[in-house]
This record gives C-alpha cells, sequence and structure tokens, in this order.
C-alpha cells in the first residue's frame, strides 16, 4: 500500500465545500470526501505550527512530546510516524516542511541545529523539502525567466495596482507568479515526478502545502475567485474592549497581536483597525488560497488514477491548525477558540472493506494525535506505547469504536511569539504559561495554571462570548468538567517505562497495548 499524507497549512476546518460552506469551493477535495470519510469534528492538539504538528507527527499530546512553542527542540527519544514507518520497509520522503525542532542533545553541534525550527521530522527524506528560503522554488523561477529578489519573502510582493483592482481590498492583488508556477505547483509537480518514478514499489510521500497561511495572496486566476462584497463580516464583539472583557489573556493578547505578514508591506498594521474592506477582502483571498490548494489536489489525484495506483492509496488531507481570519477581534492561531483548533480531515481507505462505507461523514471528535497510528494501522505497523491517539481505520469500515472519546483535548502556551514577553503585564512564570481545553457537544471548559477559568454553553452562545464560570447555575456543571480535564491528563501521562515489569529473575515483562481507544468494536454496517 502507499500512503499519500497532505497537510495545508491554517486551514479552517468548516471550510469546505462537501460541508456546505456557503462561500469556499473545494470540488476536488469534495470528490475525495465522496470517495473516502470526512471526519467533520477534527481536530488539533495544539497550536502554533511547531508544537500542532509534533502532535500530528508522534500521536501525543503536548504535555507528552513538550515542543510548546515554534523553536522548543523535541525530545529525541520520541519516535514518530516517518521512523515506524522505515521499519516496515518504507522510505517516507517529504515534500514541503515539518516545522521540527530537533533536539540539540543529538543533532547539530551542540551550539547550532539544522534548520532552526524549521528542521525536518527525522525518518522523513529532504530531498524535496521546501522550507522558509524557499531556494529549490525560487532556482526553479529564476531558470523559468522570473526575477527572483535578493530577500525569498518579497517574492510574495503582489503585482501592483491595476484597473481591475481599483476599489478592492489589498490584499486582492495578484502574486507576480502564475498558477501555474507557485509554490503549491512546484511541490505537486514534485510529487508527480516521484511517484512516477517509484511504480514498481510501494511509497510514502508527505505533502506539505504552505497555503493557506499568511501572506493572503493568491496568484491569477485565484485572487479574484470570491468576490469580498459576498463575505460576511468576522465573527465578534461590537468592539475589541467589550472582547477583551472576557478574560484576563484575552485582553493582553488582543492588544499585542500583530498583523505582520497577513498582506505584505502592511506590517506595521494593527488587527483593531483593519478596515471592512480589507477584512472581507482577506477572506475572499483566503479562500482563493484554498481553492488554489484544492485544485492541485485534483492534479495529483488524477496523475494517480492515470498510474493505476489510486486504488491501493491510502489518502489523508488534514492541516496543523486553523485561522481566525478576524473572528473574536483576532487573526492567525493563538487562542481557546474553535477557530484555532478545528481543522479538516478527509481520508480514503483503499480497502475494499471500506466500499460500503464512501461518502460517509463522521460526527464523532476526532483528533491529530489519531493520524499517526492510523497510517500505521494501514500499513502494518504497531502503534509504539506512546502514541495517545487511535487508528481511524475503523470509522472508514463501518466499525464504530466504543467508548470513543466524547470531547476534543487542546493545549497551547500563552507565550505568543508576538507578545511582549519580557514586560510580562500577567506575571506569570514560564511554567504557568499553559492552557487546557476540554469541549464537548455542548460545553467547553478552559483551564490556565495561573489565570482565571472559563466556561462556555454553546447551545445558546455558539460564539462563545458568554463566561459562565461565576454563574452559580453552571456551578457543577464546571466542576465535573474540571474533573474531565484531570482525568484526562491523568489517563495520557507520559506511560514511557511504566508499562513494563522485571520480574525477580530479571526478565522484562510487557503488558499489552490495548486497541482502538481500550475497547471492542461496534459493528455499525447494514
Amino acid at each position: 500500500m502507499n500512503v499519500l499524507f497532505i497537510t495545508a497549512d491554517q486551514w479552517r476546518g468548516e471550510c469546505l465545500s462537501c460541508l456546505d460552506h456557503p462561500q469556499v469551493k473545494t470540488p476536488n477535495l469534495d470528490a475525495l470526501a465522496a470517495d473516502g470519510i470526512t471526519f467533520k469534528r477534527h481536530f488539533a492538539q495544539a497550536t502554533p505550527c511547531g508544537p500542532s504538528r509534533a502532535c500530528l507527527y508522534t500521536g501525543m499530546y503536548m504535555q507528552n512530546h513538550r515542543s510548546v512553542l515554534n523553536g522548543t527542540p523535541m525530545d529525541s527519544r520520541h519516535t514518530n510516524v516517518a521512523l515506524e514507518a522505515r521499519k516496515y520497509g518504507y522510505e517516507p520522503m517529504l515534500f514541503g516542511y515539518t516545522d521540527t525542532s530537533l533536539d540539540p542533545r543529538k543533532f547539530g553541534d551542540g551550539k547550532t541545529v539544522p534548520g532552526g525550527y524549521e528542521g525536518v521530522l527525522p525518518g522523513m527524506d529532504p530531498t524535496y523539502a521546501l522550507t522558509g528560503d524557499w531556494k529549490p522554488w525560487l532556482d526553479e523561477l529564476k531558470a523559468k525567466g522570473y526575477e527572483v529578489p535578493d530577500d525569498p519573502d518579497e517574492i510574495f510582493k503582489p503585482i501592483q495596482a491595476t484597473e481591475s483592482s481599483c476599489g478592492k481590498g489589498k490584499t486582492f492583488h495578484p502574486a507576480c507568479f502564475r498558477a501555474e508556477d507557485s509554490n503549491s505547483a512546484y511541490l505537486t509537480d514534485k510529487v508527480i515526478e516521484y511517484t512516477t518514478k517509484n511504480q514498481s514499489s510501494a511509497w510514502f510521500a508527505h505533502l506539505s502545502f504552505f497555503s493557506p497561511h499568511p501572506p493572503f495572496i493568491a496568484p491569477e486566476p485565484f485572487n479574484a475567485m470570491y468576490d469580498a462584497d459576498e463575505m460576511p463580516m468576522p465573527i465578534r464583539q461590537v468592539t475589541p474592549e467589550k472582547e477583551s472583557a472576557q478574560h484576563p489573556w484575552l485582553a493582553y493578547y488582543l492588544y499585542n497581536q500583530s498583523g505582520k505578514g497577513f498582506s505584505f508591506g502592511e506590517d506595521s498594521e494593527d488587527n483593531l483597525t483593519i478596515s471592512d474592506e480589507d477584512l472581507r477582502q482577506i477572506k475572499a483571498t483566503y479562500f482563493g488560497m484554498m481553492s488554489e490548494v484544492d485544485a492541485q489536489i485534483g492534479r495529483l489525484i488524477n496523475h494517480l488514477k492515470e498510474l493505476g495506483c489510486y486504488d491501493d492509496t491510502l489518502i489523508i488531507f488534514t492541516s496543523d491548525h486553523g485561522e481566525h481570519l478576524g473572528d473574536h477581534w483576532m487573526f492567525a492561531k493563538y487562542s481557546y477558540f474553535d477557530q484555532t483548533f478545528h481543522i479538516p480531515l478527509i481520508m480514503r481507505d483503499p480497502s475494499e472493506k471500506a466500499d460500503k462505507h464512501r461518502g460517509a461523514v463522521i460526527e464523532s471528535f476526532t483528533e491529530s494525535v489519531d493520524i499517526m497510528p492510523t497510517i500505521l494501522d494501514s500499513i502494518g505497523a504497531a502503534t509504539p506505547n506512546q502514541c495517545d491517539g487511535h487508528s481511524l481505520l475503523p470509522f472508514c469500515r463501518g466499525l464504530e469504536p466504543q467508548h470513543w472519546r466524547q470531547e476534543y483535548h487542546a493545549e497551547f502556551d500563552l507565550r505568543s511569539p508576538y507578545g511582549n514577553e519580557e514586560s510580562n503585564p500577567l506575571e506569570l512564570k514560564s511554567n504557568q504559561c499553559t492552557a487546557n481545553i476540554v469541549s464537548g457537544n455542548q460545553y467547553k471548559y478552559v483551564h490556565f495554571t495561573a489565570l482565571p477559568p472559563l466556561f462556555f454553553d454553546r447551545a445558546d452562545d455558539p460564539n462563545e462570548f458568554r463566561d459562565r464560570s461565576s454563574d452559580s447555575c453552571y456551578r457543577d456543571l464546571m466542576i465535573e468538567y474540571a474533573g474531565k480535564m484531570l482525568s484526562w491528563r491523568m489517563e495520557h501521562d507520559d506511560p514511557a517505562l511504566t508499562n513494563l515489569y522485571l520480574a525477580d529473575d530479571g526478565t522484562v515483562l510487557q503488558s499489552n497495548r490495548p486497541s482502538s481507544s481500550g475497547t471492542t468494536l461496534k459493528d455499525t454496517s447494514l
């Protein structure tokens, strides 16, 4: 079996037309969903990119892998999906980036570490890696006759305003490169070349797209695919002051966030004063970037069908985290709101066992930590004891795991890269900067190490504007959810050697790891 593991960056979970999104169009992902399974309530376990991808690649919660910020090294004792796949004869190939901060005790010379926070996940072949300097892609653009700037970030400088862009927001202006020459197209080209050359053996390709991560810019025609006038305004309180009154951390963050990178050349723009015109255009451009990625995925899937290997390939599409798009007066992905953690997941299991269930939409809560066990399960590999997640293949085959999780869980470190940590207005120690989230069908509890908690009832407050933590009517429910969070953390403490036992004669004994969530499977097929 082949593995095609696709990630986009900063893709909100509801932004698929197969989930009836009112604006964005994703026809190729819709087709994949119709031939596979869509997980409607899929969530990341951490933010930003580095910590979230650490969860994705190791199957571990942040409390265990401890890579809590972009640049926080990940302990080399932890295995990952690429290293485990190599044990079963695969040679995982990276197309893009993994944002892995490598352990300085094992990699580098003790003073510097390869790749910085944009290092390559151990076990991934970096032949087609594409990180922040964009060098392989820029070299190809130069070979095609483009004038490539000395500063690689300037490649995202838009074409100057034209007659067609009059009256449009700043992010409407198209990229200087054609759609067929974008970084998304470049990476897709390389996967097509690689799979064409490797038809005689099973392959593992991890395609990691940069879009729709900022800067918000799209090549023609995708920059104009969506009309900004038809875009709804962000979901938020009437003023930043009212929004920030919800919690002291939110008040701190709202007034310390930065708009750097949203629109090239607009580094000094304040997120709280972006015009309505620009807010609507950012959303339109963001959707255009999604449609460009969707087009490239469609091109790749058509190629696999032409090669004749589509029906022997596990295909997974997901993201590392979401994007606020102005909701709650925020951009990027640093919050306790669902806009940060809700992400898409579409999976096509090629097994005949999945044929009767293609096109299904799963409502159960699934998490990024489930991806590594799922990939390993599909290739017949064992799931390492470190993994906090469980295989999702049973869902693809009509078998619903009994006693499956009833909430999603997430964590993040409050030390946003945009804040002025030296001033530390919240007076938090470095070990007091964690927020933990447990969120079910109706209620959501957010616990801060050294700040007041939050509790939301989304039945009558779906946008999470009203904190109920001080409401006596919710006291018992809040205690219940605090207990759920404590039990979750206790259940998922790093097992390390705790499941080993040394007999009197020195024999090392090991208890068996329970199958999918420690329960039996219930057949839901007709």
